[in-house]
Formats: structure tokens, C-alpha cells, sequence
């Protein structure tokens, strides 16, 4: 007897995972999270795991609590004999923090991939890590998606007459130049140079922007410092329009202010963190569900996930 699937979700998570499961053809699981009056967390799975594939569904955002919970399912399932345990984690949190880049800090995301290989999990599917490399922080197999799969459809319907894409910084450059080499389009650079964190000193431009319809392409939007800053310079500088395109909404601070006041024409961002204002004018969310479904699936029926991370894919499709 083959083992079966259930998807059950994270509190942080909730929409999402009732998606992904919808799309995916099963209900979503029954699980109850519950709370000590200290704020102390306890899942507990309400039917049998037994034997079955467990895929759990929780972005892990702030706050901390939410990668908390995960990692307690995950044990939960482990000890409820679930034949394997997969987290679902359409946005990894602390994924910033991927290297030693100054003395005596953290190198948060591999921490991370630590706790969740010693809590249980036998597989990871994630979607658009700030760095690709983080990969390299597990010893159990990953499953990196790509947002490219549900931009690209977007922006092709967008039909800009003078598109160009553009970088918000240096470190987002090669995920922009293929986007950019999918589309055949030109690509700029929007060099930034920081004080400290989500605090930005100075903005300058490479590359002519007179005349050009810009999508900025990034993988988190967090203060949208960045993203706003570099609007209001791409429109300075000749721009006849500017949007951007973010997979992960972190949006805390002032962000929502920022963007609604932004020479952006909007900010299209993906449903792998919920808004906290979800009714912002400017900001419009596409679903990741069909896509992690999809990678659900094949994971479960042990086929090819390759086609929903590999840019060369969609290239070859075009072609």
C-alpha cells in the first residue's frame, strides 16, 4: 500500500497552504496549535500520520514564532511515525544572513537549515532563497522554486513597448540579466551603497533608462527603501515608467507609506507572506499555490522538479 499525502499548515502560513492543497486535489489536515498562556506552542495533529507522506506548509517570517511552530510540527510528525516529512517553506526566514561577512556575527540561514534537519525533516521546498548557495547548508535534498515562472507569464501580458529591466543592486544582478535574456531586453543596474541595514547613503544609474518602460526584479521587499529610491532615480533619469517585481512582501516599517507615496506603478509580489494590508492600491499579489502544488506532486510520485527552478526551461519553452 502506497503511503498517501497530507498537507497541513503553519498558523503564519494558513491561506497559502489551503491553496496549495485545493490546487493540489486533497483537504488540508487537521492540526491544532496549541497555546500556553505564556505564548508556548504545542502541535497537535488531529488524524492518523502514520505511514504517510506529511508535507507542512509555513513560511518563515517574523516573527519567530512561526519558524517555532514549524519545527515543532515537524517533530510532532516525526514522532506520529509519518513515513516522510517534508517542510513546505515558500519564503525561508534569516536567509540573509548567509555569510560571515564582518566579525562576530551569526550566519543565521545555516542555523536554520540545522534546526529543521534535527527536528526531522527529510526534505526542504522553498522558494527564491536570497542566496542560491544556502542550498549548499543542508544535507537532506532541496527543492529550490523559481518566481520566474509566474512573473515571466505576467510581465508578457504587461506588453510594455520599451521594456528593460532593472537591478535594485548589484547582488540581484544575475536573477535579473535572465529574466532580461529571456525577454531579449536590455538591463540596468541601480548601484546602491548603505550605511548600515535598510539604510541607504547613496543611488547612482548604469545604463540608459531615457524613454524605457523599467521592471525592477527582486527577490524581497522589505522597507521598499530600496525599490522606492530607486524609482524615483530611474524616473529622474528618463524613465516612462517604473514597476517592480518582488517574490517575497516582507514589507515591515514604513514600507506600505512608502510604496503608496513611490513614483512605482505598482509592486507585483507573490502570496508567500500574507499583507498585513492587503487592500494597499499599489501592490498587487499573484499566487505561488498551482506552482508549489505542482512541486508536491512530483516530490510524492518521485518525478522531476527541474522545470520549476531552471530558467533554461522556460527559455527552451519559448523557443
Amino acid at each position: 500500500m502506497n503511503p498517501s499525502v497530507k498537507v497541513f499548515a503553519g498558523a503564519g502560513s494558513q491561506k497559502l497552504a489551503e491553496k496549495i492543497a485545493q490546487r493540489f486535489g486533497t483537504p488540508l489536515g487537521k492540526v491544532n496549535i496549541q497555546k500556553f498562556s505564556d505564548g508556548e506552542m504545542q502541535p497537535v495533529f488531529l488524524e492518523s500520520i502514520r505511514g504517510d507522506y506529511v508535507f507542512l506548509v509555513q513560511s518563515t517570517f517574523a516573527p519567530a514564532d512561526n519558524l517555532m511552530e514549524l519545527l515543532l510540527m515537524i517533530d510532532a510528525a516525526k514522532r506520529a511515525s509519518a513515513y516522510k516529512i517534508i517542510a513546505v517553506i515558500p519564503y525561508y526566514g534569516y536567509a540573509r544572513q548567509d555569510r560571515k561577512d564582518r566579525p562576530r556575527v551569526a550566519i543565521g540561514s545555516k542555523l536554520v537549515a540545522s534546526l529543521l534537519e534535527a527536528a526531522g525533516a527529510n526534505r526542504i521546498i522553498t522558494m527564491d532563497l536570497h542566496a542560491p548557495q544556502i542550498q549548499a547548508f543542508f544535507e537532506i535534498p532541496v527543492d529550490h522554486l523559481d518566481s520566474s515562472a509566474i512573473f515571466i507569464p505576467y510581465i508578457e501580458q504587461l506588453k510594455l513597448p520599451n521594456l528593460t529591466f532593472a537591478s535594485p543592486d548589484v547582488g540581484s544582478s544575475n536573477r535579473v540579466r535572465e529574466i532580461a535574456s529571456y525577454f531579449n531586453a536590455e538591463m540596468v543596474i541601480c548601484d546602491k551603497h548603505r550605511k548600515r541595514a535598510n539604510e541607504i547613503a547613496s543611488m547612482v544609474v548604469i545604463g540608459d533608462v531615457t524613454g524605457k518602460d523599467i521592471i525592477l526584479i527582486d527577490d524581497i521587499c522589505d522597507t521598499a527603501s530600496t525599490l522606492t529610491k530607486a524609482a524615483a532615480l530611474l524616473k529622474e533619469k528618463g524613465a516612462t515608467s517604473v514597476r517592480a517585481l518582488c517574490t517575497h512582501p516582507v514589507l515591515s516599517g514604513n514600507a506600505y507609506q512608502n510604496i503608496e507615496n513611490s513614483e512605482l506603478e505598482e509592486l507585483v509580489v507573490c502570496d508567500t507572506i500574507p499583507l498585513a494590508k492587503p487592500d494597499t492600491k499599489k501592490i498587487k499579489v499573484l499566487s505561488v499555490a498551482d506552482l508549489f502544488a505542482i512541486a508536491i506532486r512530483n516530490a510524492y510520485e518521485n518525478k522531476s522538479i527541474t522545470s520549476l527552478f531552471i530558467h533554461s526551461q522556460l527559455r527552451n519553452a519559448k523557443a
